[in-house]
């Protein structure tokens, strides 16, 4: 693979800074979140005086623990327009969740607010290795969903050339990226496996692709499965974290030459991290549940968003800034079965460790009786089709999940193209119990 690691000239001059300097732009910034957020939002109002705080009390960033969390919940109670610190007249963008489980929560953007986007987005992708003049092919979702508008205003202002392919249509993707040979693709890790899958139907040998650098996020994925998308397409795939609540996708992203950590754009969005279950903070290097505070954000500012997201906070690497550790799971996503905790990105872990399956799966939580089941659903490659060699891969599996993960699954290996492709986000887990 090409080293691709970015000039420090290139570099925005925070990304480099002393932490002194990066703490006291964030100190300055969070006094002005708090205010306008008390003063504009009447949620956040009634939120700080029910639990006796006013934004002069941030004296020093470890104040803001005494403010109160905002959850998912309270931007369903405030929907549709609840939740904005500007007039409605002042938004120039909306998006919103799918609302599959309820009202969808909303989230809007002045233009400074598009602005500050699609520069964070740019930096992200700056250091995933990709460069001004580089063509860009952008299969994330397009619409409502943040992936897609969020990754191409980002590699506009880099300065990219963008194919705004949106999700699906995945022979189509091949083709294009046979043509029109970009250098860098931005799309779910899921979805990445599909285009992979039908590179090779089309006898098209992925290595011989122009793409250097694989941008995936807005779902958990593993070492593991970078070590396998990076030896079949000889690229770069790097880690970009985000969610519509902060502001989208560009939250976070890791570095092309280190990939240890996602360094957090601390100059726009404070990282905490809580205990999930007592919500105190906890010390950086601890594991828990991540909590963001939005620094710049002028029509939707967020106080202490809990996202759910299970990692930790390391210091800085290649940036000053500090990094996130890969996603391990949400505490929402987790898991328990029989007493164990699992997170899918665990089973993802075991699967790609056995010779014969491919990536793909799917989870079934199900009732045996009175007790609780999982079973997993897995595909074969091509080589290990056979029944014979599917049962074999099937104890393989379910041996290495008993001894890792601590719990005992059923195996349902399926012949290649068993398991359902995802075009967007992958739907890991069925509970049907």
């Amino acid at each position: 693979m090409k080293d691709l690691t970015p000039k420090k000239s290139d570099l925005d001059p925070i990304e480099i800074a002393s932490r002194d300097e990066i703490s006291a732009l964030q100190l300055e910034r969070l006094k002005k979140t708090l205010a306008r957020a008390y003063e504009n939002v009447p949620h956040y109002s009634k939120a700080f005086d029910d639990a006796g705080v006013h934004p002069d009390d941030c004296k020093t960033l470890s104040d803001l623990a005494r403010f109160p969390f905002t959850v998912k919940q309270d931007l369903r109670d405030n929907y549709p327009f609840g939740m904005f610190a500007v007039p409605r007249e002042e938004l120039i963008r909306v998006h919103a969740s799918s609302g599959t489980t309820g009202k969808p929560t909303v989230v809007g953007y002045t233009r400074n607010d598009i602005d500050v986007w699609a520069e964070v987005v740019a930096r992200s992708m700056r250091a995933s290795g990709t460069r001004p003049g580089d063509i860009v092919h952008v299969a994330y979702g397009y619409g409502l969903f943040t992936g897609g508008l969020g990754a191409h205003y980002g590699a506009e202002r880099l300065g990219c050339t963008v194919v705004p392919i949106s999700g699906g249509m995945t022979p189509r993707q091949v083709t294009l990226i046979d043509d029109f040979k970009p250098s860098t693709i931005m799309v779910t890790p899921s979805y990445m496996l599909a285009i992979l899958d039908e590179f090779r139907a089309q006898g098209k040998d992925p290595r011989e692709s122009s793409l250097e650098v694989g941008i995936f996020g807005a779902e958990p994925w593993t070492n593991a499965m970078r070590a396998d998308v990076e030896a079949a397409f000889d690229m770069h795939a790097v880690d970009i974290y985000g969610l519509s609540e902060v502001i989208g996708p560009g939250v976070a992203n890791e570095c092309v030459e280190t990939k240890d950590g996602l360094h957090v754009w601390e100059d726009h969005f404070y990282p905490e991290i809580i205990n999930p279950e007592t919500g105190a903070p906890v010390e950086d290097g601890e594991q828990g549940e991540l909590v963001f505070t939005s620094l710049t954000k002028e029509a939707f500012p967020i106080i202490r968003y809990r996202t759910r997201d299970l990692t930790r906070l390391l210091p800085g690497t290649a940036r000053s800034m500090r990094r996130m550790e890969k996603i391990t799971g949400r505490s929402d996503d987790m898991i328990i079965l029989r007493g164990v905790n699992v997170f899918p990105t665990q089973i993802e872990e075991q699967i790609l460790k056995v010779e014969g399956l491919a990536p793909h799966y799917q989870i079934e939580l199900v009732k045996n009786g009175p007790m609780d089941a999982m079973i997993v659903h897995v595909e074969a490659t091509e080589v290990a089709a056979g029944e014979a060699e599917r049962e074999a891969s099937a104890a393989r599996l379910g041996e290495h999940i008993k001894g890792v993960v601590g719990v005992s699954a059923q195996i349902d290996v399926r012949v290649p193209g068993g398991i359902e492709r995802s075009m967007g986000k992958a739907v890991r887990v069925l509970d049907k119990r």
